[in-house]
């Protein structure tokens, strides 16, 4: 079945040569870095003035706690994100761009967790703050359900559907 997979995987009717679709996945991997990085630069910027709110004093233990913690979860997803560029500059040249490819993808999935992760933690704390403890930890829940709905589930059963189609 693994087998398959990676047949239908080359041989998807494109015509390229083996550096064309590394070319190919390469650039639409960059495109998928580039709106992550724009969303995570509009989130850290709005975490990090927080702190520089008239009300952010007012914030209890585990409010504070929960926005260090997406402070910290911000600065990683940036650096992950940005380690891709520092693979490629490391890469260019030495024609391994499988490699940049295969370990990009690889760290743009975790990088996807972890933004999941800020999102919902975000959007709790936010709820947290404005209408209570109770109100924040049920948006969270609701916001990571939705997140493992759409990003894990529907991309599975998709997938599953169309590689059966395709045999």
């Amino acid at each position: 079945m693994k087998e398959q997979r990676t047949r239908l995987a080359e041989d998807d009717g494109r015509g390229e040569s083996d550096f064309q679709r590394l070319d190919r996945n390469w650039h639409e991997l960059l495109q998928e870095l580039r709106v992550l990085q724009t969303g995570i630069q509009i989130l850290v910027g709005f975490l990090l003035t927080l702190p520089f709110q008239a009300r952010f004093p007012e914030l209890d233990r585990f409010q504070v706690a929960v926005y260090l913690v997406l402070v910290i979860l911000a600065a990683l997803i940036t650096v992950l994100l940005l380690a891709t560029v520092v693979m490629h500059r490391t890469f260019f040249q030495l024609h391994i761009k499988d490699a940049l490819v295969r370990n990009s993808d690889r760290i743009l999935r975790i990088a996807m967790i972890l933004v999941g992760m800020i999102l919902m933690g975000t959007v709790g704390l936010i709820f947290d703050i404005v209408l209570g403890r109770a109100a924040g930890t049920i948006t969270a829940l609701a916001l990571a359900s939705t997140v493992v709905g759409l990003w894990v589930v529907l991309p599975l059963l998709l997938r599953r559907r169309n590689v059966d189609r395709a045999r």
